[in-house]
């Protein structure tokens, strides 16, 4: 075979992926609601005429790992059938290879010459799609009939003009139809500006040269990632984690991961995990797929495209039946826990693999606390993607502020929470002596509390780590966990984490949130004690936290060298 030109391949690929990034800044920046254009959940891909994808917006990886069997049962689907200026809509798990109800795909069939030879992909968590629960995050529900309206393939867009039937449907059950139809409307901006873009690529360069370079980037991609698998040791490697649970009294739902590496190959094998569950906490294959992926791509030290080709060398088992593969009707509309779970379970394996490019575990993904009721004389729902703080790793101190490796998602910021619902945010802050102890330490949690302004409003929230909290890593200390409180004149209610309805919420009431902090690496007793006197003048650590974790005395802001030499000597001593 004529090797494909690879300067010539550089500038495609290049293409490929400004491609990608137009298509999400579109979505951000046309979007109406805040868990889009603020929280940044949605993802954006172009794909090649085969349903492969060629190349990703920068936003979240939990999603896009699957986009290829969406697009394949999207083909699958409408066969022959499609025509210019089709755009498709759907978001079923079960009828569509969707990821959960709220996650709704609008997708375009990009022509040539009479022929597909692309597809415009975009995906956006919207606010609502009705349901048993404000948000459609039902963590209670029993069946995926209970978690909102249920789309499979169908015409969004038919030959340029609008399916008015599907758009009315639609609207009329969601609780927040001017911001549905905002972000519906931010998708197909997207997909147009996509198809564009495309056409004048394959204008430029003739659509013989598109397909072949198509074909080599997956190939180059397959090549780069098994050579990087290929210089792991081989082994097979397991861990196990678990989600605290549904309900007031929750029950322990286990992850485990076998992690096989053999040869240029990699399994990642599931078996062993709980059941499926009656909750929302269930995954779909497709989703445990890109959550797998997800934890691969992060550990690999080249640049590998962001296209289908890197997944070839890579097997995702998980039996059906399973939390992470659950069987028709079960409920998956609040999946994402357990994806950020799947994440932390497969670092956990390889942390013993490579120990230099994983962290200790994070604060866990984020939380999601929604917010429901009238305002203004209409339904509202505002819900965010609360995101946390990392672990610490071999080189440095887990970071605040910073999301989790499966989704780049972010907090709304406080003013346009305050400008737009009935709610004032009242802290915003770090959590000292929260983060896990260790030679490094552990990011410090997040704490965000909400001040209810109006009567009859509710709260869901689905959060975790709080019964089995962030691990440390080689001898660091576990992260502090996490906590939901509501404060209620002189009673303070604790909060479930994954509380099975939304609870009721008075005018005056504080919700007070506190997420999980990181976990720390090493011997807390390892830590340069310049290093935690840095902390405790900076109101990270405690005088008591640097004195019993590190062994290290402060006196007013002052390091007592001596006696912290002392300390730790008996510390050492003690230990031997």
């Amino acid at each position: 075979m004529k090797r494909f030109d690879p300067y010539l391949q550089e500038v495609l690929r290049s293409a490929y992926d400004a491609i990608a990034e137009n298509l999400a800044i579109i979505v951000m920046r046309a979007a109406y609601s805040e868990i889009v254009r603020e929280s940044l959940d949605y993802s954006t891909a172009l794909c090649d005429r085969n349903g492969l994808t060629l190349a990703q917006g920068v936003t979240t990886p939990m999603h896009l790992g699957s986009f290829h069997d969406a697009i394949k049962n999207l083909i699958a689907t409408v066969g022959e059938s499609a025509a210019d200026g089709d755009v498709f809509i759907f978001n079923d798990p079960f009828l569509a290879a969707g990821q959960h109800l709220p996650d709704i795909y609008v997708v375009k069939p990009l022509f040539h010459q009479g022929q597909i030879e692309g597809w415009a992909t975009t995906l956006a968590h919207h606010s609502d799609v009705g349901g048993i629960v404000p948000g459609s995050n039902a963590l209670g529900a029993r069946e995926v009939f209970q978690e909102g309206l249920r789309l499979p393939v169908l015409p969004l867009m038919r030959r340029g003009e609008r399916v008015s039937e599907v758009w009315a449907i639609i609207e009329a059950n969601v609780r927040t139809p001017d911001l549905v139809r905002g972000d519906l409307e931010a998708q197909l901006a997207a997909c147009n500006n996509c198809e564009r873009e495309f056409a004048e690529l394959v204008e430029r360069y003739g659509i013989e040269t598109i397909r072949a370079s198509s074909d080599e980037l997956h190939n180059h991609a397959d090549r780069l990632t098994r050579a990087e698998f290929a210089a792991l040791p081989d082994g097979v490697y397991t861990f196990e984690d678990h989600l605290d649970g549904l309900g007031d009294e929750p029950s322990p739902i286990l992850l485990t991961v076998k992690l096989t590496v053999a040869g240029d190959e990699v399994t990642v094998d599931w078996t062993g995990s709980s059941s499926q569950v009656e909750g929302g906490v269930n995954t779909t294959l497709p989703f445990t797929k890109a959550c797998s992926y997800a934890a691969l791509r992060s550990i690999l030290t080249v640049d590998v495209p962001n296209c289908q080709g890197f997944t070839r060398p890579i097997r995702v088992i998980a039996p059906a039946g399973s939390v992470l593969n659950a069987n028709f009707p079960a409920p998956t509309g609040a999946r994402g826990v357990t994806g950020y779970r799947m994440i932390d379970c497969i670092f956990g394996a390889l942390a013993q693999v490579v120990p230099d490019r994983v962290a200790a575990d994070s604060s866990g993904g984020s939380s999601l606390p929604t917010f429901s009721g009238f305002y203004d004389g209409s339904h509202f729902v505002f819900c965010e993607t609360l995101m946390g703080t990392s672990g610490a790793t071999l080189a440095h101190d887990g970071q605040e502020g910073v999301a989790h490796i499966g989704s780049n998602q972010a907090n709304v910021p406080i003013e346009l929470v305050e400008a737009r619902y009935p709610l004032r945010i009242e802290e915003y802050s770090l959590v000292a002596d929260s983060g896990g102890s260790g030679k490094t330490r552990g990011g410090l949690a997040l704490r965000r509390s909400y001040r209810v302004l109006k009567q009859g409003m509710s709260l869901n929230i689905r959060s975790d780590k709080r019964t089995f909290p962030p691990h440390g890593l080689f001898g660091g200390s576990e992260g502090g966990a996490s906590h939901t409180v509501i404060r209620s004149g002189e009673r303070e209610i604790v909060v479930p984490q994954m509380p099975l309805s939304p609870l009721p919420l008075a005018e005056g009431d504080l919700v007070v949130h506190t997420m999980a902090g990181g976990g720390g690496w090493g011997n807390p007793f390892e830590r340069a004690p310049e290093e935690v006197l840095e902390d405790v003048i900076d109101a990270r650590v405690s005088v008591d936290a640097a004195r019993h974790e590190y062994g290290v005395v402060v006196d007013s802001d002052v390091l007592d060298t001596a006696a912290t030499e002392d300390l730790r000597r008996a510390q050492k001593k003690g230990s031997a």
